[in-house]
């Protein structure tokens, strides 16, 4: 089953379920797609988007909470704005069979926004971000170096992101 740890504003962390992913029609890949791009819709609205009735909106989105299709609700920020304008990846290599025990204490780590397990020459991709290049330095340096069970670490800096 998949754990999430959550805080009052929706999930932080989601590892894999390693169960069959649930069966979706046409119309839950359109519910989807409308509450990715806004997820502050009304169900009102969204049952208009979607060109379905506000009782099937509703039990649509019922089923896919249920199913843990969605899992959560959150806000795009400006990191910028935050003052958080340094970006980093990190790959972290580790020690064998000791991805668990990594995983448990980078998700801990002040700046430490995103853990992917990878098929790659390394075996975690970490997505980083802090104030500015000092801070960013005492995470990886200091905290992502120093948990047990990493053996080496790179890093690449992020001059500029956008998403989809």
């Amino acid at each position: 089953m998949a754990e999430d740890r959550t805080s009052g504003d929706g999930p932080v962390l989601r590892r894999g379920t390693g169960q069959v992913a649930a069966a979706l029609d046409e119309t839950d890949h359109a519910i989807v797609a409308e509450l990715r791009r806004d997820g502050r819709l009304s169900v009102r609205a969204l049952a208009e988007r979607v060109h379905i009735s506000r009782a099937t909106a509703y039990s649509r989105l019922e089923r896919l909470h249920r199913e843990q299709v969605i899992t959560g609700y959150a806000a795009r920020v400006d990191a910028d704005k935050l003052g958080l304008a340094t970006a980093a990846y990190v790959s972290v290599s580790i020690e064998q069979g000791a991805w668990r025990e990594v995983l448990d204490a980078l998700e801990t780590l002040p700046g430490v926004e995103k853990v992917a397990l990878v098929g790659a020459e390394f075996d975690m991709l970490v997505e980083v971000r802090a104030r500015d290049n000092h801070e960013l330095r005492d995470v990886v340096l200091g905290r992502i170096q120093g948990v047990p069970g990493v053996r080496a670490t790179r890093t690449w800096l992020v001059f500029d992101e956008w998403e989809r």
